[in-house]
């Protein structure tokens, strides 16, 4: 398949790990801040294939192992309102809130609905004219463009019961966080190729200039991360910001995307699980939509803005941050597995510790892939 089949090429992909290990002569801490590349680069074993000096670490790019507990604990309340159908996508079901889940809530019998999109949102909101559809919106940049659709057109159509309450991250004031807390040694990112394909190469730019660590926009596939992992070995001299995925990404991003998310959105401090409270890293409904914006439309009492409390021995907040490794934490495997899981980052199927479930065994302290490979 033309644009895929050749980034999946084991000659190319030989040859890329040659270089980038004959290049390397000292410890390289490279983070990957996307999900996706997550997943691909246990799926691939691309860790194992690299030499010792290059280390990989997942950080916050799974933006349902993000969505804050009180978030979730939110969400559940619009569920338990009267005439309310909350619709979702499904990953969300089972992320877990502070006290429960949108899984508990559907097993009780409230009317929450998976959709695979938001405009199968609208659709149950004109199929039941008399009840309250509220949408929980989250995502990165790359969800957020056709939410903030939705939320047009339900004004376009007059469509009086459609609610959104908006969850959405923005990625580039994470990375930020990441950088400024120093937690943390990153030599280089791995950028996300979904998210760039909206918002382009321009909004990481303050990385390279400001701290000197290089980008590289890269795709999915294992030669797309190798190579963007050979450039930014190249880079490490001179911090930049490059674009290995060009097939998708283009410098400006999608400039139609950004005008549509420009005029329903505006940024606001936002709450992360596991990290915090980040400046500007949320979406807020503008005040010209607000009449669709959830928590606006509905008089949530106070203490359903709690603060956020860590579940007892999870420690999905330093995974999340690039401080930890799944077998870091000792309910990993035990406790929490993908059939039952505790953190977030084993609900999504996008977390790390997923990744590292389903692709990884743990053995006498050390990570082996499924095909016996240290």
């Amino acid at each position: 398949m033309r644009f895929v089949d050749e980034f999946c090429d084991p000659k190319l992909a030989k040859g890329l790990i040659e270089a980038i290990n004959g290049l390397v002569d000292r410890e390289m801490v490279l983070m990957e801040v996307c999900g996706t590349h997550t997943v691909s680069i246990f799926k691939h074993g691309i860790r194992n294939l690299l030499a010792p000096f290059i280390k990989l670490v997942s950080g916050p790019g799974c933006p349902v192992c993000v969505t804050a507990a009180q978030d979730i604990d939110k969400a559940v309340w619009f569920s338990r309102q009267r005439d309310v159908i909350l619709a979702t996508f499904g990953d969300m079901i089972r992320v877990p809130g502070t006290t429960a889940s949108l899984e508990k809530q559907r097993a009780k019998g409230r009317d929450i609905r998976v959709v695979y999109s938001v405009l199968d949102a609208l659709d149950i909101a004109r199929s039941n004219p008399t009840k309250r559809v509220v949408f929980l919106g989250i995502g990165f940049e790359t969800t957020a463009p056709g939410i903030a659709l939705s939320i047009h057109l339900a004004k376009e159509q007059g469509l009086e019961n459609f609610f959104v309450y908006s969850c959405h991250k923005l990625i580039p004031p994470a990375m930020k966080a990441l950088l400024e807390s120093g937690e943390v040694r990153i030599d280089g990112f791995i950028c996300p190729g979904h998210v760039s394909t909206i918002i382009g190469a321009r909004p990481y730019k303050f990385i390279a200039e400001q701290y000197h660590i290089p980008c590289v926009i890269t795709g999915f596939e294992p030669v797309d991360i190798l190579q963007a992992i050979l450039m930014l070995v190249k880079a490490r001299e001179k911090a930049r910001v490059e674009i290995q995925y060009s097939r998708a990404v283009k410098p400006e991003g999608n400039v139609v995307a950004q005008q549509i998310l420009a005029e329903i959105f505006e940024p606001i401090d936002a709450a992360w699980r596991g990290i915090g409270v980040i400046p500007d890293s949320g979406l807020k409904i503008r005040q010209k939509y607000s009449r669709f914006d959830a928590s606006m439309a509905f008089e949530m009492p106070q203490d359903v803005n709690r603060v956020e409390a860590d579940l007892s021995g999870c420690i999905c907040g330093k995974i999340l941050r690039g401080m930890a490794t799944p077998p870091d934490c000792l309910l990993f495997g035990k406790a929490c597995t993908i059939e039952e899981p505790i953190g977030a980052c084993m609900v999504s199927s996008e977390g790390t510790c997923a990744a590292y479930y389903k692709y990884m065994l743990v053995t006498n302290d050390k990570r082996v892939d499924k095909r016996g490979r240290v």
